[in-house]
């Protein structure tokens, strides 16, 4: 494995992989939404940009258009997102965004929200069975 490939091997801090969203109508002059941190793998971040954009394609899609329309929509209003310094291992919309606009998603293809690392809930989170009332009791 060369150097550079280790680079991508391995989020690029210790918090894990970022993700970048971006703004397409070009409201600000870097278009940048948000940054999201927490992605303990890059394949994880890779599926939460996939399914992000596949949301927002959708998002943009009238009732009965295709193809060309719905790029046109989602270049216009739409959110793009990337994985932050995944270099040639990060997925790219530029990949799938024809298929995308031609062929509608399923509600699981564009449930970023399932991917979230801000929902994932922490192993400390939860009660301990120490610390669970008796069945029964509360």
């Amino acid at each position: 494995m060369s150097d550079s490939e280790e680079d991508v091997a391995s989020p690029a801090s210790e918090k894990g992989w970022r993700v970048r969203i971006l703004d397409l109508s070009g409201g600000d002059d870097d278009n940048i939404i948000e940054e999201i941190g927490g992605f303990h793998e890059l394949e994880h971040a890779n599926a939460f940009v996939r399914a992000y954009v596949r949301d927002s394609i959708e998002i943009c899609r009238a009732p009965g258009t295709r193809g060309r329309d719905v790029l046109e929509s989602w270049l216009s209003f739409g959110e793009n997102a990337e994985v932050i310094d995944a270099g040639d291992e990060g997925w790219r919309s530029a990949t799938e965004v024809n298929a995308f606009v031609d062929d509608p998603a399923t509600p699981m293809e564009r449930d970023w929200r399932a991917l979230d690392p801000r929902r994932l809930v922490e192993d400390d989170e939860f009660p301990s069975d120490d610390d669970a009332a008796p069945v029964g009791e509360a």
